[in-house]
């Protein structure tokens, strides 16, 4: 695998007007990134990656394990190992996303066919309206509680009207980094991320002043029932993995902008495990010291805040907590859904207008209900996507590093009767193995629905296959996609001249 990528591609525009583009498949957003615009450094991802994980739901992550009878330690654990795996999907997509400067949608056109790949960016684009639906109701929850705290009285339990307001204020507020564009989304990444890690070890530091000291705080978070390590070790697993399944196929959308392949990786490497499992830390120990302050455990760091006496501790609080939650709908839930949209109509969907149908969509998928406990949060939502989002993955990695080692023709990509049209356009053995890869996780996910409704079920073996739906997704998809393209080989060539 080569390390430099600034020279291994030239820019489509600077290649000349003659070469011919589909207007079906090009707009400016989706064109290759030009040189002059691969500015982002190590520092840059590593910056990104810390803004988009200082949030509600990263700081929540260890709290449903504990909440399952897992210790603290064995929570932090399984966030630790769930984001070293996932990172290893997320650097190899990267790299053609940093050699090649195209976005993710572009990409996938390379195993899916030019039409295809928009099976592939719809499935993305829903989960990051979810996602994004997700992080605005946090978003607006925390400045609910600002504005209740102002006025010098305590956040209501349940869902009110000041809720919907937030969330409504909020929405607007990511609305104007949409239409400012990516460059907002380097700004504000490259701010606010030190920012956030001060705000973290601020709260630790509370914790270990108001209590006896840390071990104290951790071993208030003893959970009341002890569940099995073994048993409950797949399903978090999984979740965990599913948490970053959706930057594991779209990080192109960010490497694109990449000074360099060194760049992205060390830069990803840096920011993504080290930081998820400092926040997990966080929360479950700062949960700890609540317990012993307040004498009952408040996960939610909005709710948290909400308690501290002085109205400038808590306006400071709660516009750090609005900033993280900003700076990672912005990257994780917009980017990527805006040039997933953008990829299906690019004559008529620019980046904006992908990322306001994203802001749209987010509010009608309803994510007070997706929140509304742990067992739908975690078993649902997390597993639930990752067994669709595994095999998409898988087949990106293994036609690029299998079947074309690491070579595109950027020009064919945007051609509809070029090296990537298959059949029609659309290649039916990535199809048939994104579907083979999600079918052993259908019936699991049927039965964690019906859990989550009230129904009580015994454990079997769909539950089982379920529980571990991101890799058996994975390595099922990876096998069925390289087997059809060695037995079935499509009509026109795999790869063309390289570029």
């Amino acid at each position: 695998m080569s390390v430099e990528g600034e020279s291994q591609t030239t820019p489509y525009r600077e290649r000349g007007a003659e070469t011919p583009h589909d207007p079906r498949l090009f707009n400016e957003d989706l064109a290759p990134t030009d040189a002059s615009k691969r500015t982002w450094t190590w520092l840059h991802f590593a910056a990104l990656w810390v803004g988009m994980v200082v949030c509600v739901p990263s700081y929540n992550i260890a709290a449903g394990m504990i909440d399952q009878g897992l210790s603290w330690w064995q929570a932090c654990l399984l966030v630790f190992l769930g984001n070293l795996i996932v990172l290893l999907p997320i650097l190899l997509n990267a790299h053609a996303g940093a050699k090649y400067g195209i976005p993710f949608p572009v990409f996938a056109r390379a195993s899916f066919g030019v039409w295809g790949a928009n099976v592939a960016a719809l499935a993305r684009a829903v989960v990051a309206c979810g996602w994004f639906g997700i992080q605005t109701w946090l978003g607006g929850a925390s400045l609910f509680a600002l504005y209740v705290a102002i006025r010098g009285g305590a956040v209501p339990e349940g869902i009110t009207t000041g809720h919907f307001v937030g969330f409504g204020v909020f929405w607007l507020i990511n609305v104007y980094f949409v239409i400012r564009g990516t460059d907002s989304i380097k700004f504000l990444e490259t701010w606010a991320a030190p920012f956030l890690i001060v705000c973290c070890l601020a709260l630790l530091g509370w914790g270990t002043t108001h209590t006896s000291g840390l071990s104290a705080m951790l071993a208030a978070t003893a959970p009341r029932t002890q569940g099995s390590f073994a048993r409950l070790f797949w399903p978090n697993l999984t979740a965990m993995v599913g948490f970053w399944a959706t930057l594991a196929i779209n990080i192109p959308d960010f490497t694109r902008y990449a000074r360099s392949q060194r760049d992205q990786m060390i830069g990803q490497a840096i920011g993504l495990p080290g930081t998820m499992v400092l926040l997990a830390f966080v929360g479950v120990a700062v949960t700890g010291a609540t317990m012993l302050v307040f004498g009952r455990a408040i996960w939610n760091p909005t709710d948290l805040i909400a308690r501290f006496g002085s109205p400038i501790v808590v306006g400071i609080a709660t516009f750090a907590l609005a900033v993280a939650t900003l700076s990672t709908n912005i990257a994780a839930n917009v980017v990527g859904p805006a040039n997933d949209f953008a990829n299906v109509a690019p004559k008529y969907i620019s980046y904006r207008a992908g990322g306001l149908i994203t802001a749209v969509i987010g509010v009608l998928m309803m994510p007070w209900k997706l929140l509304a406990s742990s067992a739908s949060y975690v078993f649902t939502w997390l597993v639930g996507y990752s067994a669709l989002l595994g095999p998409i993955g898988a087949i990106l990695i293994a036609d690029y590093f299998v079947i074309r080692r690491q070579t595109l023709d950027v020009d064919e990509l945007y051609r509809a009767d070029g090296a990537y049209s298959y059949d029609r356009g659309v290649n039916w053995r990535a199809l048939a193995a994104t579907i083979i890869g999600v079918a052993p996780s259908v019936r699991g996910f049927a039965r964690a629905l019906e859990r989550a409704s009230g129904a009580t079920l015994a454990h079997n073996v769909w539950d089982k296959i379920y529980e571990a739906a991101w890799f058996v997704g994975f390595s099922t998809a990876a096998v069925v996609y390289v087997s059809l393209m060695w037995i079935l080989p499509p009509a026109v060539p795999t790869k063309r001249a390289a570029t």
